[in-house]
């Protein structure tokens, strides 16, 4: 659903977040249910058989043990997963987060008023920069409406971690810092971060009381531009964040024991709106192939990009444009929602300023120059080196499949993200012969400070179906069927994860009051089904539908065997982004989207395209069959 963003009197944006339900803790019987049902794909039948047993055993012993006790957390937060899912999906981490968590997403601009054009990098970035600020603004008078689901009031939590948030390395577990404060509750900072050629400046975007204009934002970006081409580089400090996270952690504390000003640096970076990164890249891009601007906003150079600011705006030298951010603070959600916003506001104006000209005699941007000595300057090349050797061997792929999108799927009355996933198990199926353990993110923001639950879209009846698919002597009356079973459970999960009845997160918080408890790793954890099923972060393949909107966005694999596939579906065509590790001999991005392609056009619309509507629209499956049965018996 597009979202778009207007000035709401009636509501503030925060004003119901005190009366969000809390996040519920589905019962132990009903996740485990669930659990067996989703690691059925993946086992023969003796492996199943002890599987269920292990599950049974955990179900009548210390799985009842340490639910009781989670029905205790629960009773006492309103949501008992936020901390514990900040500190295990991120903070925790100690691998470099800013190339294996963070996500990034190209703009759509030039698809309207901004094609791929050199010499716009600056006209373009302080109208945009401005677009984003206004934004920025909004949500500090709570004037960003408030979303809904139907008419569930969602948490916009997420919201205020978009500004001014930084996440802060340490040793064992890192920090997140968020220093966005609405109007009501008091000042907040409101200067932005420029980085560029390895140097990094500061300028406030209010002066006297004023947001700057696009005018006047072009001239502190010129004023930066030109010191940094007519200069030497800059040392390059933020290549730093893309180490892993203790060696960033403890090089930092280096960093401030050199220099007091080190530390008011980085301070200075952390409390930011956010930051601006010019890069010198001229990233081919159309509106039917985003893959080398996607790869660029991803892991492009990493000198001109904190990795641990919650967003980071991307401006290349030929005005194409990418959002590049920590994953800690929000999900990408909030972030297409700010986008959109800047998109429309962008399409408005034609993609021009039309405002006044006049610049006021603004403070010229501070450069925030580091302390740095012959062991820094050393940690900052291997960084990198380590940094560019690793993403080399990384294929990004995006691309627009443009036969159809949202309309038609909705006008064969199906749903377009399940058809979507469905279409990638198919694929994964036909490429590896095998069905391909899944991750699909489902919202959770009905409830209070809500994020995600996983769905597992590789169910029994998906597979079924890509087998039916594949196999050319099943007929279409079988593979329809099968088609509709396939569709139906994947609603099914779908509403269920959304309305907090998911089971994955379930699990994760019985292992850790059994970590906190200091009890073994219950047997149903260490199975390998669990494993197999993509159970402890082991799903090949990582998806996520971003919307229905313009932008789109891609992160890695969870694995270095698997796929990212992250997509938005408009009306009139399917954006894919696909990412694999070229180390990995059995993934390939660029086959899986090629298979994919056709299977949408070939398999999976063709046989649907020839039912009549009353078939189409049967209100449930034995309907469907019936109706089906009638219209197909000939061909049978």
């Amino acid at each position: 659903m597009e979202k778009q963003v207007q000035e709401a009197a009636e509501e503030r944006t925060f004003q119901y977040q005190s009366s969000l339900p809390a996040l519920p803790l589905p019962p132990l019987d009903e996740s485990l249910s669930k659990y067996l049902e989703s690691v059925k794909p993946f086992l023969n039948e003796e492996e199943y058989q002890r599987t269920e047993n292990i599950v049974k055993k955990f179900e009548n012993g210390i799985g009842k043990e340490l639910h009781q006790k989670l029905v205790e957390r629960a009773k006492t937060r309103r949501n008992w997963l936020e901390d514990w899912w900040l500190n295990v999906a991120y903070l925790d981490l100690r691998i470099a987060t800013q190339i294996h968590c963070n996500m990034a997403g190209a703009a759509s601009f030039i698809e309207h008023f901004w094609p791929c054009k050199e010499g716009t990098q600056i006209e373009r970035a302080c109208i945009n920069i401005w677009h984003t600020l206004k934004f920025w603004e909004l949500l500090r008078e709570e004037k960003v409406p408030i979303e809904r689901s139907r008419d569930d009031v969602l948490d916009m939590n997420q919201f205020r971690m978009l500004f001014n948030t930084c996440k802060v390395p340490g040793i064992t577990r890192d920090s997140v810092y968020n220093y966005f404060k609405t109007a009501t509750e008091g000042e907040c900072p409101s200067h932005v971060i420029v980085q560029c050629r390895g140097r990094v400046f500061t300028f406030d975007a209010i002066h006297e009381g004023n947001m700057l204009t696009p005018p006047e934002i072009s001239r502190q970006l010129i004023y930066i531009q030109k010191r940094c081409h007519s200069e030497p580089a800059g040392p390059g400090v933020a290549a730093l964040t893309s180490n892993e996270r203790t060696k960033w952690a403890e090089i930092r504390e280096y960093l401030i024991g050199l220099d007091p000003k080190n530390l008011a640096h980085l301070e200075k970076i952390q409390k930011s709106v956010f930051t601006i990164c010019l890069d010198d890249s001229s990233p081919h891009a159309t509106p039917e192939n985003y893959s080398e601007v996607t790869r660029l906003g991803l892991v492009g150079d990493p000198t001109v990009r904190w990795g641990d600011k919650s967003y980071n705006c991307i401006f290349f030298s030929n005005g194409t444009c990418s959002a590049f951010c920590d994953h800690s603070p929000f999900d990408a959600m909030a972030l297409i929602t700010m986008l959109v916003h800047t998109d429309r506001k962008i399409i408005e104006n034609e993609g021009k300023w039309k405002g006044s000209d006049k610049v006021r005699d603004l403070p010229w941007p501070e450069e925030l120059i580091f302390t740095v000595d012959q062991k820094v300057i050393n940690e900052i090349g291997r960084t990198k080196e380590i940094y560019y050797e690793k993403v080399s061997r990384l294929e990004i792929v995006s691309y627009a499949f443009t036969s159809f999108g949202k309309a038609l799927i909705r006008k064969k009355k199906l749903h377009p993200d399940t058809f979507v996933q469905l279409a990638l198990q198919l694929a994964y199926y036909k490429c590896h012969g095998r069905p391909g353990c899944c991750y699909e993110t489902a919202m959770t923001r009905r409830f209070y400070h809500g994020r995600t639950e996983t769905m597992r879209p590789c169910t029994v009846e998906a597979v079924e179906w890509c087998k039916s698919m594949l196999d050319p002597s099943a007929s279409s009356y079988e593979r329809l069927q099968l088609m509709h079973a396939a569709f139906a459970k994947h609603n099914k999960l779908r509403k269920e994860c959304e309305n907090g009845r998911g089971f994955d997160r379930h699990l994760l918080g019985l292992l850790l009051i059994a970590q906190e408890q200091g009890l073994p790793v219950p047997e149903l954890y260490v199975d390998p089904a669990f494993t197999a099923s993509g159970g402890g972060g082991n799903f090949v393949l990582s998806t996520s539908l971003t919307g229905y909107t313009r932008f789109s966005g891609c992160a890695l694999p969870m694995v270095d065997h698997g796929y990212g596939f992250f997509y938005a579906i408009r009306d009139d065509r399917i954006i894919v982004n696909c990412s694999s590790w070229k180390s990995c001999p059995e993934t390939n991005a660029e086959v899986l989207l090629d298979v994919r392609k056709n299977f949408f056009t070939e398999r999976v619309v063709r046989h649907w395209n020839r039912l009549p509507r009353e078939v189409v629209e049967s209100p449930s499956l034995e309907v469907f069959k019936r109706r089906l049965d009638v219209e197909l018996r000939d061909m049978v």
